[in-house]
């Protein structure tokens, strides 16, 4: 158990005392503003339909979020609640239950917002806390800050520590269910223990703000957790309830860190630039010209620095600013020669496209994005990946197997999930032999799903 810290003990002593003074007014107004936050924290059920193995099936997860509204809108994570949550439901600070609905969803940052069925607290005769934010610019290492949430399930828990590192880099490319998070954002990192069900709760300084929303533990250590800062999070909260989304530019460039490299490229410590570790096949920055190992210096004539991975998210969300469809000009440094080029922005997608099952024929497909494509070199982002096939269905003794590109289905070109759902649909009314027309590694095969 831990100490109370000394101020806790001096207002204590004010308190028995009947002292009263500074101390004892600021120990209050700490705990008011804890109070208020303690109140705004929930817990957040979910159940959610998956797609995997051929078939729909049903998942439940617990989480933790905070409202920060007083209309009822909650932030937690992404992989908390996603868009193929069925059904959400939230326990107050009351211990009661009241649905909620998916505001919006950024799985590049793990941040949702959801809205409280307020209809059903106002006639149920409830009062909602909010929470309000802090500045996670200000902290720094060894600031106490806690964290609360609903741990494996424990309502209402909180946990105290420090923070570790207020400007910790890392990237995962299947982060959130399979989608890419931490391009454009550094994390909070904080020995405050965070379990699975802390998720999407707050992490809080010693008056209840909200600095960040916790986010996830490192496994197989003591005492690493992570969380969104509250810069980051306030500013997606704003676009999710504003659009219901964030849309970002991007060109396809993959940043690496110089550290270390400069002798190679023959650069000053002072000149600052970003190294281009790879481009994608295809992209706006691979048809402007750019290419693997060229030093970016400055991105529409504004210098860039990314010498440390902790400087690439920003470098990076520089460019998810821009405007879809904008001229973004770079200065790069190749073979000793600065070059001009130009790039106009697409909008960036995730690699994981929309997911279905076709039941009757036990197949669940995705859908092939832009990006995926060009990671596997796809002439096109035509057709549906299969990521599960049902034992003993159609497509199973047909032959198709996972990881098969269904391109065509009775002659007839995939370009939407609805061109198989149109089709899947005429097989249950009408049961008959369907052919697929399938791609892998380039090699195309041809499969008769049978009643």
């Amino acid at each position: 158990m831990k100490p109370f810290p000394v101020r806790s003990i001096f207002a204590l002593v004010a308190l028995v005392c009947g002292l009263g003074g500074a101390p004892f007014r600021a120990e209050a107004a700490m705990s008011r503003g804890f109070n208020r936050l303690l109140d705004a924290v929930v817990r957040i059920d979910v159940r959610e339909v998956g797609f995997e193995g051929g078939t729909r099936r049903y998942t439940a997860g617990i989480g933790s979020g905070v409202i920060l509204s007083a209309d009822g809108l909650i932030l937690t994570n992404a992989h908390v609640v996603s868009p193929r949550a069925v059904e959400v439901n939230v326990t107050l600070a009351n211990l009661e239950r009241v649905g909620a609905k998916l505001v919006g969803w950024d799985h590049w940052t793990d941040l949702a917002v959801l809205r409280l069925d307020l209809d059903e607290v106002k006639r149920r005769g409830w009062k909602i806390a909010h929470a309000e934010f802090g500045d996670s610019a200000k902290l720094f290492p060894g600031q106490e800050v806690y964290a609360v949430g609903t741990p494996h399930g424990l309502t209402r828990t909180v946990t105290r520590g420090i923070i570790s590192n207020p400007n910790r880099y890392f990237e995962d490319s299947r982060g959130v269910n399979g989608y890419e998070t931490g391009a454009f954002n550094t994390w909070l990192q904080t020995d405050a223990a965070i379990n699975p069900g802390n998720s999407g709760g707050p992490l809080v300084t010693e008056d209840g703000k909200v600095v960040g929303i916790s986010s996830r533990g490192y496994l197989g250590a003591n005492n690493l957790g992570f969380a969104i800062p509250s810069a980051t999070a306030r500013s997606v909260m704003a676009g999710l309830v504003q659009q219901g989304t964030i849309v970002r530019s991007y060109v396809g460039i993959v940043p690496g860190a110089l550290q270390d490299l400069e002798n190679f490229y023959a650069l000053q410590l002072s000149s600052g630039g970003v190294l281009v570790n790879s481009v994608d096949p295809g992209s706006p920055a691979a048809k402007a010209g750019l290419r693997a190992g060229d030093i970016v210096l400055a991105i529409d004539g504004a210098k860039v620095d990314g010498r440390f991975p902790e400087q690439l998210p920003p470098i990076q969300n520089l460019i998810a600013s821009r405007p879809v469809g904008s001229t973004v000009k770079f200065t790069a440094r190749r073979s000793g020669e600065t070059r001009e080029f130009a790039a106009v922005t697409e909008r960036l997608e995730s690699r994981v496209g929309e997911e279905w099952a076709f039941e009757k024929w036990g197949l669940s497909v995705r859908k092939v994005s832009r990006t995926y494509a060009r990671e596997n070199q796809l002439e096109d982002a035509g057709g549906v990946v299969v990521i599960g096939v049902q034992s003993g269905y159609p497509a199973d003794v047909a032959g198709v197997t996972r990881g098969d590109i269904v391109i065509k289905i009775n002659q007839q070109p995939i370009d939407s999930l609805a061109v198989m759902k149109a089709a899947h649909a005429a097989y249950e009314a009408n049961p008959a032999p369907t052919l697929l027309e399938t791609q892998r590694n380039r090699r195309v095969s041809l499969y008769i799903l049978k009643p």
